[in-house]
C-alpha cells in the first residue's frame, strides 16, 4: 500500500563506527573491571566514606556517568564521520 518511510543507502562510515564502538566498549570494560577488582581485593576500601556516600556508590554512579559520556562521544564522532564520508558519495553521484 505504501512505500518505505526512508531510503536506506550504504553507510560509508560503518567500519569507523564499528571500530570506535569496539574501542569504547573495551575502555568501559577496563574501568568496570577495575571496579570489580577493587571490590574483590579490598572490599573495605569500598566502604570508606566519601562525603555522605561510600566509595562503592560514588564509583558506581561514576560508571553510569562514564557510560553516558562514552555514548555522547560515540554519537558525536559517528555523526561527524557519516556527514563527511556519506556526503562525499552524494557529491560523486551529482558529478556523474
Amino acid at each position: 500500500m505504501h512505500g518505505k518511510g526512508t531510503e536506506w543507502k550504504k553507510d560509508n562510515a560503518s567500519t569507523l563506527k564499528e571500530l570506535l564502538g569496539k574501542w569504547l566498549c573495551l575502555l568501559y570494560c577496563i574501568v568496570y573491571a577495575g571496579f570489580i577488582l577493587v571490590n574483590v581485593v579490598s572490599p573495605k576500601f569500598m566502604g570508606i566514606d566519601f562525603g555522605s556516600l561510600n566509595v562503592a556508590i560514588v564509583y558506581g554512579f561514576g560508571l553510569i556517568i562514564f557510560a553516558i559520556i562514552l555514548a555522547f562521544i560515540y554519537n558525536h564522532v559517528s555523526t561527524h564521520a557519516e556527514e563527511i564520508l556519506n556526503d562525499n558519495e552524494s557529491e560523486e553521484e551529482v558529478a556523474e
